[in-house]
């Protein structure tokens, strides 16, 4: 397959590249710096805080999918890149008759509030006591701003017209590869408490060609 991949530098971004060229597909890494980048793939260098729309059009041209791991470097100090690179990701595929994009999210998104959803559930439905009450608590209390600006992202992708999923992994590590996973439609996953990044990307190369996946959220975690 074609894939543009977006936040190529990044902790999953390079694992999706990486298995990406050893899967044989063609691939436009997309990143702010991607000399950063391994040799062997076409590179777009956009800054997806102030992006050019030409050049991201460009990156998205023709592709048979668009994955992204777009995400801020500091969640406390970088909140809202997410959402807005997101935008400008969807107005490039719109641009280009692009249909296919999958994003990575995170777990504790679900009873996140939003303004046309403004009384979302209290508790995802795939966490259990811990989670619900201690663990997802603390990580909202540190991260707000970035899970908001999550649940945004994930509102742009419904409003989109695109055939989108959402990755939700709980806390990522850089443990290697396993292809040994979880998954849950709708909801995260119980007891699943970290995932590695590598099986994130994993995953998301594997449901680019998986149909019923469309217009889906996903739960991951070892």
């Amino acid at each position: 397959m074609k894939l543009t991949i977006v936040a190529a530098t990044g902790g999953i971004g390079r694992h999706l590249v990486e298995q990406a060229v050893s899967g044989g597909h063609d691939v436009t890494a997309v990143a702010r710096r991607p000399r950063e980048l391994p040799g062997g793939v076409r590179t777009v260098a956009v800054d997806l805080t102030r992006p050019d729309m030409r050049t991201l059009a460009a990156a998205v041209r023709d592709a048979d999918a668009v994955l992204s791991a777009l995400g801020p470097r500091n969640p406390r100090a970088d909140a809202g890149i997410t959402s807005r690179g997101t935008r400008a990701i969807v107005e490039a595929m719109h641009a280009e008759h692009v249909r296919r994009i999958i994003i990575v999210s995170a777990a504790p998104v679900g009873p996140v509030p939003l303004p046309g959803r403004p009384t979302p559930p209290r508790h995802d439905p795939g966490d259990g006591f811990f989670m619900r009450h201690l663990g997802v608590p603390l990580t909202r209390a540190m991260f707000g701003r970035h899970y908001a600006d999550l649940a945004d992202t994930e509102q742009t992708l419904r409003d989109s017209g695109l055939q989108w999923t959402v990755s939700r992994p709980p806390k990522l590590t850089d443990k290697p590869l396993t292809g040994t996973y979880r998954t849950a439609w709708n909801r995260n996953i119980r007891g699943g408490f970290s995932v590695p990044r590598a099986d994130v990307a994993h995953h998301m190369l594997a449901m680019v060609n998986q149909p019923d996946t469309i217009e889906q959220v996903v739960g991951i975690a070892h």
